[in-house]
């Protein structure tokens, strides 16, 4: 698997009191962590349902070769982009396996039933280089990685172009070219509470856990902290709520404060301005926002407009 972003950890429910700042103002800020959602794990193929997490238990009279030469990438129609090897088998990855460091857990039988692509007798073809690699097995072979992740045959596909390892066991999976397992959808890593995103026109700009760009109103003031969107304002407009200072990234978290809205509602502010996000804005990255009415802007870390 390729390395992902260091996570930020976040404690649900945890309450953290902020400092006083030249708001004059103090505020508690309310945290809650996002899970993402459970990942489906492809059903086991037809005929391997005896098999276990290793495959134990599918037939493996006759080992599997892997062929030298050159690595392919085939689109499958079920299942998308896939790596096969040189003859046009299917090459899957163990979700018991890691990726950084890459480690193999499947030896004895289990490498039996997934027998290891050997990293010597093979080229990385149709696959990027750079995601290419190889780590020391047990018995002292090199086994081929594909972004970390060890790589293996399955000893039921006896034809080219054969997918029966997908989903055995839950944990066996062909690979894509980048690592991945084809033909699953993973869930995304989830974001900070507030991090920075890189929009290519506004350059770093404030988003909330969700990815929703947050906004000032120029009609707001910072001192005394005020604002200025109330009524059917605010059916367009919603006030940032507030945040986990330990899951923030990319934004001083001196520079986030609590303001108490006239509903008594608490509201996100950075350097004493209140933040918001826009319902016009419909998937995570949008900046629909921007500009509307010359009054409403994206916002850099440093609570300065976006312009």
């Amino acid at each position: 698997m390729m390395n992902l972003r260091k996570l930020t950890i976040a404690a649900a429910g945890t309450a953290l009191v902020l400092g006083a700042t030249a708001c004059g103002t103090q505020g508690t800020t309310n945290g809650s962590s996002q899970q993402a959602p459970a990942q489906t794990a492809a059903p086991a193929a037809d005929g391997n349902s005896g098999a276990d997490a290793y495959g134990n238990g599918a037939d493996t009279r006759t080992e599997a070769a892997t062929a030298s030469g050159p690595l392919a990438v085939r689109d499958d129609a079920k299942l998308g982009p896939l790596v096969a090897d040189a003859a046009g088998f299917t090459l899957y990855r163990f979700d018991k396996d890691t990726a950084d460091p890459s480690s193999s857990a499947c030896a004895g039988d289990c490498a039996k039933a997934w027998p290891p692509v050997p990293a010597s007798a093979t080229k990385p073809g149709g696959v990027d280089a750079a995601k290419t690699g190889s780590v020391k097995r047990a018995d002292g072979t090199e086994q081929l990685t594909i972004a970390g992740w060890p790589v293996y045959r399955f000893a039921k596909d006896t034809a080219p172009g054969q997918t029966n390892g997908q989903g055995v066991g839950g944990t066996w999976f062909a690979v894509t070219p980048d690592g991945r397992k084809a033909g699953v959808k993973e869930a995304a890593e989830p974001l900070p509470a507030l991090s920075l995103a890189d929009d290519a026109k506004l350059g770093k700009i404030i988003r909330d856990g969700k990815g929703r760009t947050l906004y000032r109103f120029t009609k707001d003031t910072a001192w005394p902290m005020k604002s200025n969107c109330e009524g059917a304002c605010l059916e367009k407009w919603r006030p940032a709520k507030l945040v986990d200072l330990d899951d923030v990234e990319g934004i001083d978290p001196k520079k986030l404060i609590t303001f108490t809205r006239s509903d008594g509602t608490k509201q996100l502010t950075i350097d004493c301005w209140p933040l918001y996000w826009f319902t016009g804005d419909k998937t995570p990255g949008d900046t629909n926002g921007q500009g509307v009415g010359g009054t409403w802007f994206a916002v850099t870390a440093n609570g300065k407009l976006a312009k």
